[in-house]
């Protein structure tokens, strides 16, 4: 029955003894009551084994005496002997748990005797002793000088003691590190030994409690986080699960040194295999749909502090429905969920005048609200049913007052909106499956209300047929259109960019200054008593989480129709090709066709391989109607193959220099290979020869593309081209000439480039890593000065940038580069959303927004899991690095070049 929740907040249990409690002693009706004695750092708790007998709890504060019994120096209260009992004597003791039922505290008042005796009475003096210590610092007037006398007494014990090797699971475990912290949990805090060997990560409590030792295997970690604890930056929390809203563990450090040096040693151990995702990265899931809005809330709290083992950095979820009367819930109706764009305090706008008023008239430091959405009261107010130990924890051994109870939803609902310092928002389980929490299933006595009626199960809404169905029904509104379109709003003020400064101001957002992170500097206060003090307003107020995002969080993707994700730049759209709304339209069916293919990708397999070259290929070309594949390499060839006949038909060479890529025009007539003699080639397929040469460059070509009548090119001379020509001008064997519309200067060569599915953007990477996106638009406008760059991401890889590739959203861009790293980045900020670190450089790559297939320096084929940042499967194929690839429309058929000389065909085989 016992449990650090019968501790005071702030309080140690250091030690426990069995013991008997004997009552009325030499009397006829002396009774002995066996159990177990606690030493904590504030009372003395008995435990006894009969479960019907009340725990004892005598606050050390309230103690008259603490002697031996047998001891004949009367003069001095505080003395010690070898006979194995105590006796203490006090003015007040609570009586908790009596018939094991759990119910606010029953206080005993006036002088009464308590006398224990020890099992092993050899322990007495030093009992005795630790109480006399315990006893002087209850005693001091000022609590910060309690606390400064407590946590010497705790030190000096957890520096006599160290971790108990034999506790290893293994003999053969290597000890990498070993030191002192707490173990938190809500409301309380249990100190003892860390250490982290090989292979586990373990705590021992000093006392314990509630296991001899707590273990976690290091390999089955999959997240990590570093916590600020009690303002401080001193907390670890690690999970063992991708989604739970627990962790398997959360520690507490004493120092900085030995948190962080923890967190390296256990985050070396899983980089491995576990990629550590940002606020950014999670965002980009949302955004696509890979994440729900659930999922998501409890991601970004995860990164901002909040953790379920801190009540005064509880998760915290927005109020979504504001419809608590109607007998069906609406969700297509507007009216039916709460406004999203403001704070709970700024929904009643006559509430929220006086607000501004009263905020108007203060002086420095202003606050809009003079409490907090999230503190422990309000989480407890929500979870008393299912944790009433925690309730009387906060509250001294005290339930609220039974109208002061969570009652009714549409009451709590109507004082957020009314209530002059109500502005609690909701907490992660109104959005989840455990109903419990809505019912008294441990009948409980919370009181009676002013109208006779007794506090039992929360009053549901009319449209909820049970606590069961409140809940589906309030997932099925987080996860609703409405809410999709605007949580971001609500992220904004949470998480994000409203959360602190003007816009805070402008948003009605603002709270008292020290519920911010850096609000105070408790290393800058010197007054143990003021800082004790103020960390105890602080926890009890609640705390704002970290911000995670400083501008406009982006909306989420919401599909209105089916569209062509990956379709060529020239497909129909479906405004030009209505159908009926009986009719599937092709684009549909392409959609459903490329998604099963990405769905499928793992089960590529090799159809067909041949050597058609000397040296490596740089690059893939295929007709429309796929019968013909042009290929270029490092040995200066431009060739043909013919896939019926599995022949070379044709082999150009256009100078002794190698080819670095090629390209087929629209209607299958020429072919233009770019070369590194600076020189572009344009060969017709229908004549059998060269037909024009672009001289256009002072360095060799890096790379070509083609969209609708205009050439981009890439040169090491450090420029990107813009060149017209209409396909018209080249379909035949005349010679012509260029047009050059845009000169696009970078600092060094450039290496590669991509144009987004609209025309209106191109990325570029250099060799020493930078990659930048250019307004191609304004670029041709500005012929004839030096065209700046919309964005430029400067390092954006470490060294030489492969590969740069536009999703469909034309927002966010793919990169590979030398420094052996997937990049993504959101073109609009310029923010790096995702980093994943692969184990070699990766050549080449198709994407899908999420899945990617890549080319890898030792000839793999990888298929990568872009979100979970790890490889889900490996597909032998070159014997050298993989450097060119080429997928078809339906993303059913692969084609990759490689520097083994060969080319490869791939065929999905579902």
């Amino acid at each position: 029955r016992f449990s650090l929740l019968l501790l005071n907040l702030e309080e140690y249990y250091f030690e426990q003894h069995t013991a008997n409690h004997i009552v009325n002693k030499g009397c006829r009706d002396e009774r002995k009551f066996r159990g177990s004695l606690k030493i904590c750092s504030k009372s003395i708790i008995f435990e006894p084994d009969d479960n019907n007998q009340p725990i004892i709890k005598i606050p050390l504060r309230d103690c008259i005496s603490i002697k031996a019994p047998e001891d004949n120096e009367t003069n001095n209260p505080f003395t010690r002997d070898t006979s194995g009992g105590i006796s203490v004597v006090c003015n007040q003791v609570f009586l908790i748990k009596e018939r094991n039922v759990i119910a606010p505290y029953k206080t005993v008042r006036g002088r009464t005797e308590h006398l224990f005796r020890l099992d092993v009475a050899g322990k007495l003096g030093d009992v005795v002793q630790t109480l006399h210590q315990l006893y002087r610092a209850s005693c001091l007037d000022k609590m910060g000088d309690q606390a400064a006398m407590i946590t010497a007494i705790l030190q000096s014990r957890l520096a006599r003691t160290s971790f108990d090797k034999n506790r290893f699971q293994s003999i053969s475990e290597t000890l990498h590190m070993e030191c002192k912290a707490e173990m938190v949990t809500p409301l309380v805090t249990n100190p003892g030994h860390v250490c982290v060997t090989d292979a586990n990560l373990y705590f021992q409590p000093l006392n314990g409690y509630p296991k001899p030792v707590v273990q976690i295997t290091l390999q089955n970690v999959r997240r990590i986080y570093k916590r600020r604890h009690g303002l401080m930056p001193l907390g670890l929390e690690v999970f063992c699960t991708e989604n739970d809203l627990c962790s398997d563990i959360y520690l507490k450090f004493y120092n900085y040194h030995d948190r962080d040096e923890l967190y390296y040693l256990i985050a070396t151990y899983i980089e491995n295999h576990i990629t550590e995702h940002t606020a950014e990265s999670y965002m980009l899931q949302w955004q696509r749909g890979h994440l729900s809005n659930y999922q998501y809330l409890l991601h970004l709290n995860n990164l901002a502090d909040r953790s379920c083992n801190d009540l005064s950095q509880y998760p915290v979820f927005p109020w979504i429905i504001a419809d608590y009367s109607s007998s069906v819930l609406d969700l297509t109706k507007p009216e039916t969920f709460r406004d999203l764009s403001k704070p709970i305090g700024a929904l009643n706008k006559e509430r929220l005048d006086r607000l501004l008023k009263r905020y108007q008239e203060m002086a420095e430091p202003k606050f809009m609200y003079g409490s907090h959405y999230s503190s422990p009261g309000y989480v407890l107010f929500y979870l008393v049913r299912v944790a009433p130990e925690y309730m009387l924890c906060l509250q001294n051994g005290k339930f609220d007052h039974a109208d002061r109870m969570f009652n009714s939803l549409a009451e709590t609902w109507k004082n957020c909106l009314d209530g002059a310092t109500d502005f609690k928002e909701l907490i992660p389980e109104f959005y989840e499956n455990d109903s419990s929490f809505l019912v008294n299933s441990l009948k409980l006595d919370l009181g009676k209300r002013q109208g006779g009626k007794m506090v039992e199960d929360v009053e549901l809404p009319p449209w909820a047929s049970g606590p069961d169905d409140f809940l589906q029904k309030s997932q099925e509104a987080l996860e609703s259109q409405y809410v999709s379109e605007h949580l971001h709003e609500w992220i904004d003020l949470i998480f994000g960019c409203k959360q602190k400064g003007g816009e805070a101001v402008a948003a009605h957002n603002v709270f008292h200054p020290l519920t911010y992170e850096g609000g105070v500097d408790l290393n800058s206060i010197l007054d143990p008593n003021e800082k004790v003090a103020l960390l105890t307003q602080i926890l009890e107020f609640g705390q704002t989480p970290k911000q995670l995002f400083t501008t406009p969080h982006p909306r989420r993707i919401i599909p209105k129709q089916k569209s062509l994700s990956r379709a060529s730049s020239h497909s129909v759209s479906v405004s030009e090709s209505p159908v009926s709304p009986n009719e599937e339209s092709f684009e549909d069916l392409t959609e459903e066709s490329i998604t099963l293919a990405w769905n499928n990708i793992a089960k590529l397999k090799l159809d067909e391989q041949y050597k058609i070259h000397k040296e490596a290929i740089t690059g893939i070309a295929v007709t429309s109607n796929g019968s013909s594949v042009f290929t270029t390499s490092q040995d200066s060839t431009l060739k043909m193959f013919s896939k019926e006949s599995k022949t070379t038909q044709r082999s150009v060479s256009f100078s002794n220099m190698a080819l670095s890529s090629c390209l087929i025009l629209p209607g299958d007539t020429t072919v233009i290979s770019s070369s590194w003699d600076n020189h572009i080639y344009f060969y017709s397929i229908a004549f059998g020869r060269r037909q024009d040469i672009l001289m256009g460059h002072d360095d060799a070509v890096s790379k070509v593309c083609w969209r609708d009548g205009r050439l981009y090119s890439a040169s090491w001379d450090s420029t990107v081209k813009v060149w017209h020509c209409a396909p018209e001008d080249i379909s035949s064997n005349k010679k012509h000439q260029f047009e050059l519309l845009a000169e696009l200067e970078h600092d060094v060569s450039v290496n590669t480039i991509n144009l987004n599915a609209a025309n209106t953007l191109l990325a570029s990477g250099t060799k020493e890593g930078t990659i930048s996106v250019w307004d191609v638009a304004a670029a041709t406008r500005a012929l004839g000065t030096r065209t700046e760059c919309l964005n430029v991401l400067f390092f954006g890889h470490f060294f030489l940038v492969i590969s740069v590739f536009f999703w469909t959203d034309s927002r966010h861009l793919l990169s590979t580069g030398e420094d052996s790293c997937f990049k993504v980045i959101d073109v609009q900020t310029g923010m790096l959303i995702s980093s994943v670190t692969t184990e070699e450089p990766q050549r080449c790559f198709k994407w899908d927004g999420n899945t990617i297939l890549s080319g890898s320096q030792s000839g793999e084929l990888l298929i990568w899991d872009l979100l979970g940042g790890k490889v889900t499967e490996r597909i032998k194929g070159h014997a050298g690095a993989v450097v060119s690839m080429w997928m078809n429309e339906q993303c059913n058929s692969v084609i990759t070049g490689g520097e083994d000389k060969q080319i490869m065909f791939w065929k999905l085989q579902y």
